[in-house]
């Protein structure tokens, strides 16, 4: 597609006659806005795997494959089509190849894909070593080191079938994404159930075999002597549903898929959020809607957050999202990172050091000033009555909105959250101290602030500019930081928006 200055990441409309246009460009303008962005190609997919077992069958197709490859996602040679492409036309967007093959040695993959049962797992470890030895003999050229991952399948008899937990495999591999997603659907149109439950459902009437769940297929890979670290968990931004049914319990009777935007069974999560009421199971970390006929299951806030507290005790490498769009808002992307952020260790540890340089604007919160008062603080413990809002219990559930007192102070929560104790950050928002504070009384002096611009060190937020996580903006006397991309997305406007309030200038 071409693209408008007002969709545009630099708000640049592609010209008829650059080289490089459309997707790939709005890549390459994303990455010089985030210099640590790592983009990667993934080839392959549900539909597109039908010739991998061909293009892996020997020695000489995998170089030429291999080859091919390189050359135009990582040298972009792009071949030339309507005056655009051309030799290095997309060089530097892709960081790296994504393996998307399913699946190897199974006839489980699309109808009509060429399967080799014997020796595709043999050939599909030769493939990635052969992209390893390319990728490495171009980086040493450049000086860069060129990223290897792969979709892992989640079925144990497709996992060894191609066989994607050898350890050796992962000697190619930077790491790997196993899908937590697609674990049951209304392919099966008679039964309504989980499609990325965490853990196992006891509940659940299917043979054995067929019992899925993220972390048994987790296990298969640690199992195998895999490194943690290696491996992210795979997670949906959109829901599988069947229609008439008659219960709001999982496992329960359906006559069909439910009807969807692009394809009957299946609907983005941002048309499913509000749908008909919803569920969650704490002991399988599962979630669904259940309208009185129709029975949506999907990940929400509180699946999000639960994985993300599974990657990090497991130590895994982080998580892995299909797909973006279903999601548009970012709200459960930013439930899953900003859940890592607040855990002790984690795989996103030091991503927290881009907001570092917003420390120093903390002296301009209302409270700051009264800090001279401060020996008088000790006396707030004997009024407990100060703090209006109830007191935090690392046992209580608290969802979006609610408000808990902690130490002197109030938070509201900005998602579902348990045992998370209330910080500035993570999944709670500091809104000040209790209401009887000694240092309330300054308040009154902050409508004089908006006569002094000055106040607000940071720019003033802008409506066409795109901000990026990190980046500070004022708007409306308080200083807002950005939790991810965003555009045209009002400060505090949104509860689970882009941007998280600093307080007031």
């Amino acid at each position: 597609m071409g693209y408008t200055a007002a969709n545009s990441v630099a708000g640049v409309a592609d010209a008829w006659d650059q080289p490089l246009a459309g997707s790939f460009n709005q890549l390459k303008q994303l990455k010089a806005k985030n210099p640590h962005l790592r983009a990667l190609i993934s080839i392959g997919g549900w539909t597109w795997s039908k010739n991998f077992s061909k293009a892996a069958a020997t020695e000489a197709s995998r170089e030429k494959f291999v080859r091919s490859c390189i050359d135009i996602y990582i040298k972009g040679n792009l071949p030339v089509i309507d005056g655009r492409g051309g030799p290095g036309a997309a060089a530097g967007v892709f960081d790296g190849i994504d393996i998307d093959w399913e699946w190897p040695g199974t006839n489980s993959g699309e109808v009509g894909n060429h399967v080799d049962v014997e020796n595709d797992a043999r050939n599909f470890k030769l493939l990635l070593e052969e992209f390893r030895e390319q990728l490495d003999a171009y980086g040493a050229q450049t000086g860069k080191h060129y990223l290897l991952s792969a979709f892992l399948p989640a079925n144990p008899e497709d996992i060894a079938a191609g066989g994607w937990n050898d350890p050796e495999i992962f000697e190619y591999l930077d790491y790997g994404n196993v899908q937590g997603y697609d674990l049951h659907g209304a392919w099966d149109p008679a039964l309504a159930g989980h499609q990325g439950n965490l853990y196992d459902d006891p509940a659940d009437p299917r043979a054995a075999h067929r019992q899925f769940s993220v972390d048994k297929a987790v296990q298969e890979y640690l199992g195998a002597g895999i490194d943690p670290s290696q491996l992210g968990v795979g997670l949906a931004m959109y829901g599988r549903g069947w229609k008439g049914v008659g219960s709001s319990q999982p496992w329960s009777a359906a006559n069909g898929a439910a009807p969807g935007t692009w394809e009957a069974g299946n609907e983005d999560y941002d048309k499913l959020r509000t749908r008909g009421q919803d569920y969650y199971d704490p002991a399988t970390v599962s979630a669904w809607r259940y309208d009185g006929d129709q029975w949506w299951s999907y990940d929400n806030a509180q699946s999000v957050t639960a994985k993300a507290h599974y990657v990090d005790e497991l130590g895994l490498g982080g998580g892995m999202w299909w797909d973006l769009s279903g999601n548009h808002d970012g709200s459960l992307l930013g439930t899953f990172t900003d859940t890592l952020r607040s855990l002790p260790s984690g795989p996103v540890d030091g991503t927290d050091g881009p907001s570092d340089p917003t420390d120093p604007t903390d002296p301009t919160d209302p409270t700051d000033p009264t800090d001279p008062s401060d020996p008088t603080e000790p006396t707030d413990p004997t009024d407990p009555g100060e703090c209006t809002a109830a007191a935090w219990s690392p046992t209580a559930v608290y969802t979006g909105g609610a408000t808990v007192s902690h130490q002197g102070k109030e938070y509201r929560a900005k998602w579902w959250t348990q045992g998370d104790v209330p910080t500035a950050g993570g999944p709670w928002e500091l809104t000040g101290a209790c209401s009887g504070d000694p240092t309330d009384p300054t308040d009154p002096t902050d409508p004089t602030d908006p006569t002094d611009p000055g106040e607000c060190t940071a720019a003033a937020w802008s409506p066409t500019a795109v901000y990026t996580g990190g980046a500070t903006v004022s708007y409306q006397g308080q200083t807002f930081r950005a939790k991810w991309w965003t555009q045209n997305n009002v400060p505090g406007a949104e509860q689970y928006g882009p941007w998280e309030s600093l307080g007031a200038c």
